[in-house]
């Protein structure tokens, strides 16, 4: 392969991973919980965005700037509680046709019992609002079906039986729901059983995994700039490691309240430290050991941004440390991943150490510091 060849396909990789996603701004699946008494009283908690149910922009868009009502759900989301609460209020007989509870093959009148809007606050992480609703279902009810429409976006759902009588409350595993799909039954009449250790292993790893490929983009511009200065495994990994550890301890004390920083903190710092690690590959042409202090530091915290994702849906209170150990391997096995793919379309071309860092490590290192330092300001609220 030619050298002109090289350079457009770095270019074109880096454009490809960049510009389509990198001020990319998405809408979180809804999270449901659907709460039924012994006497079939059900509170149904909806986790989501107004602002995006009410202008469409559901998880069909990679980037909510390319919804046709961007410039609209850009303004909703500055809106004080009160001003957003009755743009909804226009919207409440869509919302409510376009949800379904089936139990009994009936399918209960819900009705919304109460809208809780936070301030606008931080505008570069969607606001997340719960919507209440309540209805009563048959005593003869044994089992729900629950249905929340694509347009509204994917969604999560679990139920929680309540025995007040006794003081006990089980919950039931979450339900992952996409295109469109209905969830499966959800019995009311046997208490479901608590996951195994093996299947907490198993779904934390891969919600790990998929926290950096394909989901963790700034993740992964941190790791390419670790890549770009030291393409040898051994002292990759152990940045890598150093990283996973770092982000291990802080998020593992962010999910116990030990450490609690705001996003519009964390977030354009995290940036920063993407910028930092593209100016530094720039600066240095050979690996320090000082750069492993560095990672250590950026990893505590890119931690806290972590704890983010499992603070949705929690952690197992039996099986925590097996949770968070599972959740930072699936984090270390997409770095890994992002890594060996780096290795095959990048360095292995490159035999002329160098021509590799004229062509690689320069150019790249730039990409990622010019990206690094746009999402710091974008973070910063500036524009």
């Amino acid at each position: 392969m030619n050298y002109a060849s090289r350079k457009f396909l770095l270019l074109f990789s880096l454009s490809c991973l960049s510009w389509q996603t990198a001020f990319a701004d998405v809408v979180k699946p809804a999270l449901i919980e659907i709460n039924v008494d012994r006497e079939r009283m059900v509170i149904i908690e909806i986790r989501a965005s107004i602002e995006a149910l009410v202008t469409g922009i559901n998880s069909q868009y990679k980037n909510t700037k390319d919804a046709p009502n961007a410039a609209q759900y850009d303004e909703l989301r500055k809106m004080p509680p009160a001003e957003l609460m009755q743009v909804f209020d226009g919207f409440k007989t869509q919302f409510l046709r376009s949800i379904h509870l089936e139990a009994a093959d009936q399918e209960p009148v819900l009705t919304i019992s109460s809208v809780d809007i936070p301030p606008p606050g931080y505008t570069k992480v969607p606001r997340i609002s719960i919507i209440r609703l309540a209805t009563e279902l048959p005593l003869s009810a044994e089992s729900i079906k629950w249905y929340y429409p694509e347009k509204f976006g994917d969604n999560a759902v679990r139920v929680r039986q309540i025995d007040r009588e006794n003081e006990q409350w089980h919950w039931s595993q979450w339900q992952w729901l996409r295109k469109d799909q209905a969830s499966t039954p959800f019995s009311l009449t046997e208490i479901v059983a608590m996951q195994t250790t093996p299947e907490v292993i198993a779904s934390y790893i891969v919600i790990g995994f998929e926290h950096i490929v394909p989901k963790g983009l700034d993740h992964i511009l941190f790791i390419l700039g670790l890549f770009l200065l030291s393409t040898h495994w051994r002292p990759l990994l152990f940045q890598v490691t150093m990283f996973t550890v770092a982000h291990t301890i802080t998020l593992g004390l962010a999910m116990n309240n030990v450490i609690d920083l705001p996003a519009n903190v964390v977030e354009p710092l995290i940036a920063l430290s993407i910028a930092y690690v593209g100016v530094e590959n720039i600066l240095s042409k050979t690996l320090h050991k000082s750069r492993l202090i560095l990672v250590f530091m950026f990893g505590l915290l890119h931690g806290l941004g972590f704890a983010g994702v499992l603070s949705d849906f929690g952690m197992p209170d039996n099986d925590f440390a097996v949770a968070l150990i599972s959740f930072n391997v699936g984090v270390e096995l997409g770095q890994i991943a992002v890594i060996s793919m780096a290795f095959i379309l990048l360095r292995l071309w490159f035999k002329d150490q160098n021509l590799y860092r004229k062509i690689v490590v320069i150019p790249g290192s730039a990409f990622i510091s010019i990206i690094g330092f746009y999402w710091f300001l974008e973070r910063l609220e500036l524009f």
